[in-house]
């Protein structure tokens, strides 16, 4: 026994020594994979993940560009259509097709509070542009009133509806993973959902407050890939290990020059700065507001005197565009770190396949969504007329007083002009 023993302890001794030593291929490759992330620059595969990527590009570019020219109600049908493949994705995250089996009916659950938060939602958004549709038609006014008026009861009863099903379909052993479910659907109501519904929000108070936030997105995405292509050197964060300091600081540049010469372009397009009031596909004209006014600014003491141009027209709105462009370039780009640390939690490459080269819908509005919820912020802050307009009051005597109450405040008002007129003549 102690001759066994002695020799287990030598060989064990010796294997330990063994382990310890390496040999000088071993070295290498450990030094390979520890001496930096994969950079784009040394990505052998980089120019056919290049072509792929710029290829889908090209088409969603193209496609988004014909959705905007068609109007405001088929961007938010894209959206909403976005908005599910979305859900579609993150409900997948978490779904295990062996509890699936014994629970029928539960992944419908998860649909049933996500189109409760979609009506309740736009139900909030559109209600204006919804009742300036019907108003020529009086019993669908009346119904549509009706609607919009109980819409938060009406929501909130389909909720108690969805909890009270999730209740009763409890089953024992799969309680942890039920909850669990049902945590993850509230969880991306709020951080997806919520926040993707301001893009529409943004839409009827004009395009330019959509487009303008979504292509800086854009350019800032692609500056980054192509700084970080053929620049890339040093890593900018550990959750995404191929984002570069490089891609990072060129996009910023680009994305704020873009965002001053963009509003500019933008600014002087009718159909992209009016509002839209009603859920029509017509075209739109509009007296353009103060913020897209040409401006006329002399620079000839700051120019040579050959420079042919000394004197720039800009529009004020162009200012406030470097705002969107600062934000678009240095805190929307964290949505997307976000993401990469949620991938990472979940030990996944992309939330998706859908396109070819990006990944999934949710890998390409990670970004969006943050610039979505600070683009409507701004411009309800800065830009939107903090005192009572017209165009407001009228919105609340639509939405609130029933047509016999309408019809009273005309005849009211109509006495108190008489009374006017008489007093003054």
């Amino acid at each position: 026994m102690e001759k066994d023993t002695s020799s287990s302890d030598v060989s064990a001794s010796h294997v330990g020594r063994a382990r310890q030593r390496r040999r000088p291929t071993e070295a290498i490759a450990d030094g390979n994979r520890t001496s930096g992330p994969a950079l784009l620059v040394n990505d052998h595969n980089k120019y056919r993940s290049m072509l792929i990527r710029t290829y889908s590009t090209v088409w969603m570019i193209g496609g988004f560009a014909l959705i905007v020219y068609m109007g405001h109600l088929y961007i938010w049908a894209m959206v909403v259509v976005i908005q599910i493949f979305m859900a579609k994705e993150l409900f997948n995250l978490l779904r295990k097709s062996s509890e699936e089996k014994q629970l029928p009916g539960f992944r419908l659950l998860n649909w049933h509070f996500f189109f409760t938060a979609m009506l309740y939602t736009y139900g909030r958004f559109l209600s204006r542009q919804l009742v300036n549709t019907v108003n020529s038609d009086h019993l669908l006014y009346k119904v549509v009133s009706g609607l919009i008026k109980y819409q938060m009861f009406i929501c909130y009863f389909l909720y108690i509806a969805g909890f009270v099903w999730f209740i009763l379909t409890l089953k024992k052993k799969a309680y942890k993973y039920q909850f669990k479910q049902y945590a993850w659907t509230h969880m991306i109501l709020l951080m997806v959902f919520a926040q993707s519904s301001f893009t529409v929000a943004n839409i009827f108070e004009g395009m330019f407050w959509f487009l303008l936030p979504a292509s800086l997105i854009v350019i800032n995405d692609i500056a980054a890939y192509l700084f970080g292509f053929f620049l890339g050197r040093t890593p900018l964060i550990k959750l995404s290990p191929k984002k570069t300091w490089e891609g990072f600081i060129g996009a910023s540049v680009t994305t704020i020059i873009s965002a001053f010469v963009l509003a500019n372009v933008m600014g002087r397009f009718q159909w992209l700065t009016c509002p839209r009031k009603d859920l029509s596909t017509g075209w739109l004209r509009c007296d353009p507001g103060p913020m897209f006014k040409p401006e006329h600014y002399s620079v000839g003491e700051w120019v040579p005197q050959w420079f042919p141009w000394k004197e720039a027209v800009l529009l004020p709105v162009q200012w406030h565009a470097l705002a969107l462009g600062l934000f678009a370039s240095i805190i929307a780009p964290f949505g997307g770190f976000f993401a990469s640390g949620f991938k990472r939690a979940f030990k996944i490459k992309d939330f998706g396949d859908s396109i070819p080269g990006h990944g999934g819908i949710t890998d390409r509005m990670d970004c969006q969504m943050v610039m979505a919820v600070f683009a409507y912020i701004y411009h309800q802050s800065f830009i939107s007329p903090q005192n009572f307009s017209v165009e407001i009051i009228l919105d609340q005597i639509l939405r609130n007083l029933t047509f016999e109450e309408q019809k009273f405040l005309y005849q009211q008002l109509g006495e108190i002009f008489h009374d006017r007129q008489l007093i003054q003549s």
